[in-house]
């Protein structure tokens, strides 16, 4: 079978990672925080969250768009985070 016709086996929530970007003081952040604590807790996804102001190469790719959220390593959304569509993202 052709590898492109080969269907690949999605990975379970309890396998994905979840990264939040992001700095102090921000609101959006903190709100941000919220949805993915509570969807990767619900979900079994791990979690892990990053600082801008500390890492030069995020800053720069992202200091307009933070909140920014990546689902194993690929961005998934930014300022805003839609909690159902999170765990769609993560358990579909």
């Amino acid at each position: 079978m052709s590898p492109l016709l080969r269907r690949t086996k999605k990975k379970a929530a309890r396998d994905r990672v979840v990264t939040l970007i992001g700095k102090p003081g921000c609101h959006l952040c903190d709100d941000a925080r919220a949805v993915v604590e509570k969807v990767c807790a619900e979900t079994g996804a791990s979690w892990e969250e990053k600082d801008i102001t500390r890492d030069e190469a995020l800053h720069r790719e992202y200091w307009e768009q933070i909140p920014v959220v990546l689902v194993d390593g690929e961005q998934h959304t930014f300022w805003r985070v839609d909690e159902a569509r999170l765990r769609g993202a993560l358990e579909g």
